[in-house]
């Protein structure tokens, strides 16, 4: 949730929140709907110091005076049950408007749109076109049924088959030690979140179009195992001398894809259910920015360490997510389409998920902690650009030397 201190106060971060999209109009809005709910909250306490004093004084009354100070005692907890309840309803409109303004991007961001993001560098070749594109590949190696998950399941899913399942867990495994080794804790969340859930992770409002509710049960299909992981130490205080805390979290992940109809409908690159692991950093703030490197060094060496190329982005303004305050994309080359695609990304949400999550410091120091994830691997994606990247000449699939350990073989043939 956005600092309302700041954004009263603040006119840079002000400007952060409108390079994001914010209005104006929305943010005066919010700022006066604030300072209605700071006078109403003024109020109900002087009511709420008064009728307790009141009640004491019935106490200590004479019993010629009881009955008029029980009248006045009567009177003042009325008009308190009258300012709480004004109160509770500036504090909803407060609520529901700061829902609607995003975090504001860094200064270090780009302004603008989706073609307004800076590549910040390019690692590898920009390889031609191999014979098949990788939904070719995956039916041709039998890796990937498109047409019967279509019958049983609609458009966008997907069986996926034989050695490219042993190559799915080769890569979880492989992604997993590797965090591990860097000090995240594994972890495999639930699926399934309330939707205040949703809300505290910073996805509702702006992104519930995209996400498959559970009818009758107020629970949500999640997209990331971020969202889960963001409420592990909810309402929680964390023991500053333990930060940053680090999880790496496996899921299966689903996402209706709203918006995106005739696009990428071939393959596996956008489906509606996927595995993923994601990192997850609960840090100390003047630590985060460290953090987010950390973050970003590790997603460049996985995709290096597969041997894919690749080039990092520095999102706009305009393109970030609403609780991000800085996001880098890790793009890989695909060659049948002759352009880079994402395959990865990772955030700073800075305390603007905390905020809402009150997730805290405590242990010398207090204040909020920052939040920031990163895909480490987002597995059917990883497995299209793989797909294109280790065809051999013969049309096989050379397994990426990293991943041989965990799988058990070094080439598939096609089934």
């Amino acid at each position: 949730m956005i600092d309302l201190p700041k954004l009263r106060n603040d006119a840079q971060y002000r400007a952060g929140a409108v390079l994001k999209g914010a209005s104006e109009d929305n943010i005066d809005q919010l700022l006066a709907a604030d300072a209605a709910r700071r006078e109403h909250m003024h109020q109900t306490e002087q009511l709420r110091a008064q009728a307790n004093a009141a009640s004491k004084a019935i106490g200590r009354s004479a019993p010629d005076e009881r009955e008029a100070k029980i009248a006045a005692a009567s009177e003042l907890k009325t008009e308190l049950g009258i300012a709480e309840e004004a109160l509770r309803a500036a504090e909803a409109v407060a609520g529901g408007l700061a829902l609607t303004i995003p975090n504001p991007a860094h200064t270090s961001v780009p302004a603008g749109g989706e073609d307004d993001s800076e590549t910040i560098r390019e690692v590898g070749e920009q390889t031609p076109a191999p014979p098949m594109d990788h939904a070719a590949f995956g039916e041709h190696m039998g890796f990937v049924d498109s047409e019967r998950a279509v019958r049983n399941s609609g458009s966008r899913f997907a069986y996926i088959m034989g050695e490219a399942v042993r190559l799915e867990f080769a890569l979880v495994q492989w992604t997993m030690s590797k965090l591990v080794d860097a000090g995240f804790v594994p972890t495999i969340p639930p699926v399934l979140v309330r939707e205040e859930m949703m809300i505290d992770a910073g996805f509702f409002p702006a992104d519930r179009h995209q996400v498959y509710e559970i009818d009758g049960d107020d629970l949500f299909l999640i997209g990331t195992a971020e969202v889960a992981l963001a409420g592990l130490h909810r309402h929680e205080q964390i023991d500053v001398a333990s930060l940053p805390l680090r999880y790496a979290g496996f899921s299966s992940c689903f996402r209706r894809e709203a918006g995106t109809y005739g696009k990428d409908t071939r393959g596996i690159f956008r489906v509606h259910q996927f595995d993923k692991v994601e990192m997850f950093s609960y840090c100390h703030p003047d630590n985060s920015w460290d953090e987010f490197e950390t973050l970003r060094a590790l997603q460049e060496d996985i995709v290096s360490s597969l041997g894919l190329p690749y080039r990092l982005v520095n999102i706009a303004a305009g393109d970030l997510g609403s609780a991000a305050s800085k996001k880098y994309d890790v793009e890989v080359w695909l060659p049948s389409e002759g352009r880079y695609r994402e395959i990865s990304s990772c955030s700073n949400y800075l305390d603007y998920s905390a905020r809402r999550m009150n997730t805290r410091m405590t242990g010398g120091e207090k204040g909020l902690v920052h939040t920031l994830n990163g895909t480490a691997s987002a597995i059917s994606r990883t497995l299209v650009f793989l797909f294109e990247h280790c065809q051999s000449a013969d049309g096989n699939f050379v397994v990426p030397e990293v991943l041989r350990p965990f799988c058990g073989f070094d080439e598939v043939s096609p089934r």
